[in-house]
């Protein structure tokens, strides 16, 4: 079962060969990597040149931003699964990609997801912010409930049929998506109770107050775009979930597991 992995970039020459490093370290044989850079100047061109045929497919282009660059990765892909790791992530383990094809394999789903850790930019050992995702129920989303982005993988069959990522929103694609697939779509979905991806922390959605308010206006507008109601709770929830993930909070048992 061929998975591709789509990494997008955009002058992040600094981050990106350990990403590229960690992807090509699985121990899973049949994968196919795919590139997409927005046109950089820094070297991340000849950073990805100099890997050869390593990485089977490279896009350098103009772009209309990460979403955009995403969905070029997801139109020239051929695996039957599709997963993304970003220029500033790693995967936690050499077995990540094993354990999502295996799970696919033996649970006969469309979708499955992870857990995830945020680690500091600089020391990738260090954990910031610990994402166990828990076990999926539709409701959950009503009660700001959503899986790790980078930890989603897809069936390719599923992005064909229900469509990309919406490039009408700047932070809040992917959250839209996972709503449209999970929650409108009912697709089906299993739970990896295991931590798959490093990510490094500051990431769009979440370096800015002004970025994060925006985002949180974007999961309403996912909710009335796919025609669906959230309850009054839903944004206050969605933020406040993410509290008791924080490593220094749970160290001072402010919160447990």
């Amino acid at each position: 079962m061929k998975i591709s992995i789509i990494t997008v970039v955009y002058n992040n020459v600094n981050t990106l060969r350990d990403t590229i490093e960690s992807v090509l370290s699985q121990d899973y044989a049949d994968i196919e990597y795919i590139i997409v850079d927005g046109k950089s100047t820094d070297g991340t061109v000849e950073l990805v040149q100099s890997y050869g045929n390593r990485i089977q497919k490279f896009i350098s282009e103009k772009d209309e931003g990460l979403y955009d660059a995403i969905n070029k990765g997801i139109s020239i892909a051929s695996g039957e699964i599709i997963g993304l790791l970003h220029s500033d992530d790693l995967f936690h383990k050499t077995t990540a990609l094993r354990q999502v094809v295996e799970a696919f394999r033996q649970q006969q789903v469309d979708s499955v997801y992870a857990d995830l850790h945020y680690v500091d930019k600089n020391d990738t050992w260090k954990v910031i912010r610990n994402w166990r995702s828990g076990n999926y129920h539709r409701e959950s989303f009503r009660r700001g409930w959503m899986p790790p982005h980078p930890t989603f993988y897809v069936r390719r069959s599923i992005y064909e049929t229900y469509g990309l990522y919406d490039t009408a929103f700047k932070s809040a694609a992917d959250y839209e998506l996972m709503l449209r697939y999970l929650y409108k779509h009912n697709i089906s979905t299993h739970y990896i109770q295991e931590t798959l991806i490093d990510m490094r922390v500051g990431g769009t959605s979440n370096h800015s107050i002004l970025n994060r308010l925006r985002a949180n206006r974007e999961d309403y507008i996912a909710w009335k775009k796919n025609n669906l109601s959230p309850s009054f709770y839903t944004r206050i929830l969605k933020p406040l979930r993410k509290i008791s993930q924080y490593t220094v909070l749970r160290k001072l048992n402010l919160f447990r597991s």
